[in-house]
Parts: C-alpha cells; sequence; structure tokens
C-alpha cells in the first residue's frame, strides 16, 4: 500500500511541504483516501516521513536533512562536528522552534515582499564580491539553488519580523535607566564625537626652552602658514612631522574625543571638517592637527509648526462628498471671522482635539500621515488649507506658529532608548521562545 502521507512530500518543495500538505492531507483523510490500497500496486519504500509534528503542522526527514547538510558544510570550516546524533537534535529543535514562529506569523497575517527578498540576495552577493554567475556557482557548492536560497530567506524575515514585533512591545526602558545611562563612564564614551583626524608633530631637537622653543614654534608656524594656503597635509607631514604615524601622511584614522588626550580634545571644540588648528605645544612639541570628517553629537534641529484642525468623517449618513462640502462651509465660515477654535469643538470629530479646539500640538517628523504632513508643509502661519483626504477622513487645517526647535535632547534619548532595548533583546528573546515552545504541542519521531 502506497502511504500518500509520505508519498506527498517528494512531490512540494521542501518549505512548501508543510503548509500545503497538511492541508491536501486533511482534505484526502475527511475523504477516506489516505491509506486506502491502490490495486495491483507493489509496495513501495518509504520517500520521506514526518519527524516531528508542530502544533498543526508537520516537520519532514527531507527538511531535516538537508538543513544537517547545511550545517555540516558551516560548522566543518569552523572546526570539529559534534556527535551526529547530537546534531540531529539540535538541528531539530531550531526547525521546531522556527516553524512556531513563521505559523504565528501567518496567523498575524505578516509577509516578506519579493523586493525585500531582492535586496537582501544582492547585499550578500556584494559583500561576498562576487558577480552573478560566481554567486550562483557559490550556491551550488554548498547544495543551494537560488529558489531555494530565496524561501530560507524568506523565512528567515518573517522570523526577524515576528520576533521583533513580539519581543521588542515587552521590553520597557524607564526614564531613569535612561539617565543612567547618559550619566555613565559607557554614555558619555557613547556620546562622545568620533573625529577623524590628521597630525604634525613639529618636536624639540633640545629641551624644549629658549632658543630652542622659539625655533620649533616658527617652524611650527611655517607649516601652518602653508596649509593656510592650501598646502596638502599629508605631504607635509611626511616631511616634516615626527610624529608615528608621520609615514601614513600623519593620518590618526576615527578617534573618539574621550580617547584623544585632553590637549587635543580642547583644540577640536568649535571646529569643523575641514578645519586645522593653530600649532599647540605639549611637552614633546607643537601640534597640529586635521579634521578630515566627523560623526556623532550633532545638533538635531527640526522644523515645527503648531497646528489645529478639523476632521470630518464619512459614514452611511453622511457621503464623501456631504463630508468635503461640509469642510468648504466651516472653511469659509473661517475665512469671514469666525473662531477656528470655536468650530472644531462643535464640528470636529477628532475626539482626542476636539475639546482643545482641535488643537495637535507641535509637529514632529512623522508624527502625521504622509497626507496630512503635505498640506502642513504647504500652509502658511494663519492660512486654512483646502480640506484634503487622508485614511481618517477629511480635513482642514491651520497652522498658529512656527519654529525651529532643537531636539538633540530628544534625539539623544531615543537612542538610548533603542540601544538599551536592543542589548536585551536576546535575553528577552531566548525566554519568549521558550515560552513559544512551552506551549505548543509538539512531538517528534526520530528514527
Amino acid at each position: 500500500m502506497i502511504s500518500l502521507r509520505k508519498l506527498l512530500p517528494t512531490l512540494l518543495p521542501s518549505r512548501q511541504v508543510s503548509t500545503r500538505s497538511r492541508r491536501l492531507l486533511a482534505a484526502l483523510s475527511l475523504a477516506g483516501l489516505i491509506g486506502a490500497p491502490l490495486v495491483g500496486q507493489a509496495k513501495i519504500e518509504d520517500l520521506d516521513h514526518v519527524v516531528a509534528v508542530v502544533d498543526e503542522d508537520v516537520v519532514m526527514a527531507s527538511e531535516l536533512d538537508h538543513q544537517l547538510a547545511q550545517v555540516r558544510n558551516q560548522i566543518k570550516s569552523r572546526g570539529s562536528l559534534p556527535p551526529d546524533d547530537v546534531l540531529r537534535e539540535q538541528v531539530l529543535e531550531h526547525l521546531i522552534v522556527q516553524r512556531l514562529q513563521l505559523s504565528l506569523a501567518e496567523r498575524m497575517g505578516m509577509d516578506v515582499t519579493d523586493a525585500e527578498i531582492d535586496q537582501t540576495v544582492e547585499r550578500m552577493r556584494a559583500s561576498n564580491k562576487l558577480g552573478p554567475d560566481q554567486f550562483l556557482a557559490k550556491l551550488a557548492e554548498d547544495g543551494l539553488t537560488l529558489d531555494a536560497l530565496r524561501q530560507q530567506l524568506r523565512d528567515e524575515l518573517l522570523v526577524q519580523k515576528v520576533q521583533q514585533a513580539r519581543v521588542y512591545y515587552r521590553i520597557q526602558i524607564t526614564d531613569q535607566e535612561v539617565d543612567n545611562f547618559l550619566n555613565s563612564e559607557e554614555g558619555k564614551f557613547w556620546l562622545s564625537p568620533e573625529y577623524d583626524l590628521g597630525h604634525i608633530l613639529v618636536a624639540f631637537s633640545g629641551n624644549g626652552r629658549g632658543e630652542d622653543l622659539t625655533n620649533t614654534q616658527a617652524r611650527a608656524q611655517t607649516i601652518y602658514r602653508e596649509l593656510q594656503k592650501g598646502g596638502d597635509f599629508q605631504a607635509l607631514a611626511v616631511s616634516h612631522s615626527s610624529g608615528q604615524n608621520a609615514l601614513q601622511g600623519g593620518a590618526l584614522g576615527w578617534r573618539k574625543a574621550v580617547e584623544l588626550p585632553t590637549l587635543f580634545s580642547e583644540q577640536l571644540d568649535g571646529k569643523g571638517v575641514g578645519d586645522v588648528t593653530e600649532p599647540f605645544k605639549s611637552g614633546a612639541g607643537f601640534h597640529i592637527l586635521k579634521i578630515y570628517n566627523r560623526r556623532g553629537a550633532e545638533q538635531t534641529v527640526v522644523p515645527q509648526a503648531k497646528v489645529r484642525h478639523i476632521l470630518i468623517k464619512p459614514s452611511e449618513i453622511l457621503s464623501d462628498e456631504q463630508a468635503y462640502n461640509k469642510l468648504i462651509d466651516l472653511r469659509q465660515q473661517v475665512l469671514d471671522g469666525a473662531d477656528f477654535s470655536a468650530l472644531a469643538k462643535e464640528n470636529s470629530e477628532d475626539i482626542g482635539s476636539m475639546l482643545a479646539g482641535g488643537d495637535l500640538g507641535w509637529s514632529l517628523p512623522g508624527k502625521f500621515v504622509p497626507e496630512f504632513e503635505q498640506v502642513l508643509e504647504q500652509t502658511k502661519v494663519g492660512e486654512v488649507s483646502q480640506p484634503f483626504r487622508s485614511q481618517f477622513g477629511w480635513h482642514i487645517l491651520t497652522v498658529d506658529d512656527r519654529r525651529n526647535e532643537n531636539m538633540t535632547d530628544t534625539v539623544i534619548r531615543n537612542q538610548a532608548i533603542n540601544l538599551l532595548r536592543s542589548r536585551r533583546f536576546n535575553e528577552e528573546l531566548d525566554i519568549w521562545l521558550q515560552e513559544l515552545r512551552s506551549q505548543a504541542y509538539v512531538e517528534t519521531k526520530l528514527r
């Protein structure tokens, strides 16, 4: 007797086996077809079999063997392999947990677009510095086709999405935690700007006093004047610097300000990219620094608008056209002298702002939907916009004021929250995966 449960997986791509064959098998079971003998057929050796039942899904032996082969290839390049039975159980557990996450992603309606997979494949190819044909050849060496790789990437990206959706919301970072981090030595280091620097040292030839001090300072000033005229910093460093990096054009590379001697960091204060410091003295001689580039600790100034709006939502008793016409009438009332705030309190259907006269406060990038932000950007202070449509309904808005606000502290705190959250992610992820695994029905059938 041929077992359709064991034969079907050989007819489908490995990752699609679980979903498609499960549904087909369920239908066949209900029809009483599974297990029915096929008259005149000899017994056929099983081509595949289930190695784990995971809730309503299954993991097939072919999937496990394929994953095992890939893992063996990866581990061999780094060291010795663990015992085969241990490795087999580890890989099966990985597939079980992956299947649970993919099932959850499906229930949550998550998906990965072909464009996302295309971008990931291209990044992989580019990072390995391989041409298209070389990339395909490399995949073949690893026992993969491009279609198989794309399916693996689809699963991995889905797993990442469901992890981020379920784990990040579990991690709460308090204001006190942010304050403690920013005030710590680590936080100060993290906040410190980073410079790509060039360095010239004009060293003392003697004791650095009297005539030696004067001559050394004069030589440094001569080099500085050359630089002010457009001289090549690297060439002058090779010719005149006594620093350890002189033959590399005086390049110090990227350095955090807190990693530099205080004497150096003080000279960089207030300087911008391309600037050269005047010669400054240390115990070794006179130094000149050039800032090739800088990153971190930038000021973040955000243009903001103080905005009010009136929202009218189309409904079964108010058509889209009627909602639009109602706002046309309200706009005209404002232009004729009516108070926008009073009209918002009487007519707006935005519960969150109507009692405040439609006041939405100061805008922030991404605070409003794109349609709203586009009209807001085009509306001058004191003007009332024409009615416009968003996903929430029809709006008119007015801008009470505009300003450029320094949001550096807000941006820094948000970045610190993201950093602290990412540090706790792996720990929280392990806990969540354990919970997910413990709540699932799993039956393994390793032979």
